[in-house]
C-alpha cells in the first residue's frame, strides 16, 4: 500500500511544478536590488557614484568610532580634573555666546541697529517729540508749583482770618479750663481741707 502511494505521488501530473517555478526566479540578487539608473547617468557613472557613496559611508562610520573614543577620553580627563557637567555647560554657553558676538551676522546686526538709532535720534520727528515732552514736563512742574503756592497762601489766609482766630481762642480757653480743673482736682486730692480753712476746734467741756 505505501509503495503504491509513493509510485502514485511520483507519477502525479503535478510533479515538477514547484521546482520549475523556483527555477524561474532570478538568482542575481545584486541585479534585482539595483534600482534603475537616474536619467542622465550612464551605467559607468552610476557605478562610480555608488562606489564613492560606499567609501563616504565607511569613512563616516570610522569617524563616529573615533569621535566616541575621543568623547570617552575627554570624559575621563574631566573626571580626573573634578569638572562637573555644569562647568562644561557654562563653558559651552560662554563659547557659544562669544562665537555669536564675533559672527558676521551679529556684527552686521549691531551696526544696523547703531545706524537706525542715529537716524532716529537725528530725525526731525524725534527732536520735535523730545522738545514737546520737555515742554510738557516743564509745564507740569510749573502747574504743580503754582498749586502748592496757592494752597500755602490759602492756608495762611485761613489762619489769619477772624473765624480761625476765634476758633483758636475758643480752643485755647477750653484747654486752659481743662488744665485748671485738673490742677484743682489734684490739689483737693492732696489736701482734704480747702485753702485758708482751719481744722475744727474741739469745744468739748472738761
Amino acid at each position: 500500500m505505501e509503495s503504491a502511494s509513493q509510485d502514485i505521488n511520483l507519477n502525479s501530473p503535478n510533479k515538477g511544478l514547484l521546482s520549475d517555478a523556483m527555477t524561474d526566479v532570478p538568482v542575481d540578487s545584486a541585479a534585482a536590488a539595483r534600482t534603475a539608473a537616474p536619467e542622465g547617468l550612464t551605467l559607468a557613472e552610476e557605478e562610480e557614484l555608488r562606489s564613492e557613496l560606499a567609501k563616504v559611508e565607511e569613512e563616516i562610520g570610522t569617524l563616529r568610532q573615533v569621535l566616541a573614543a575621543k568623547e570617552r577620553h575627554c570624559g575621563e580627563l574631566k573626571r580626573k580634573l573634578g569638572l562637573t557637567p555644569l562647568d562644561g555647560l557654562k563653558q559651552n554657553l560662554s563659547k557659544s555666546w562669544h562665537d555669536v558676538q564675533v559672527s558676521n551676522a551679529y556684527v552686521k546686526t549691531s551696526e544696523k541697529l547703531g545706524e537706525w538709532n542715529d537716524k532716529v535720534t537725528q530725525s526731525d520727528f524725534y527732536k520735535k517729540t523730545q522738545e514737546t515732552l520737555s515742554q510738557a514736563g516743564q509745564k507740569t512742574s510749573a502747574a504743580l508749583s503754582n498749586v502748592g503756592s496757592v494752597i500755602s497762601r490759602k492756608l495762611g489766609d485761613m489762619r489769619n482770618s477772624a473765624t480761625f482766630k476765634s476758633f483758636e481762642d475758643r480752643v485755647g480757653t477750653i484747654k486752659s479750663r481743662v488744665v485748671g480743673s485738673r490742677e484743682n482736682s489734684s490739689d483737693c486730692l492732696h489736701s482734704p481741707l480747702g485753702a485758708g480753712e482751719k481744722p475744727p476746734q474741739d469745744n468739748t467741756p472738761f
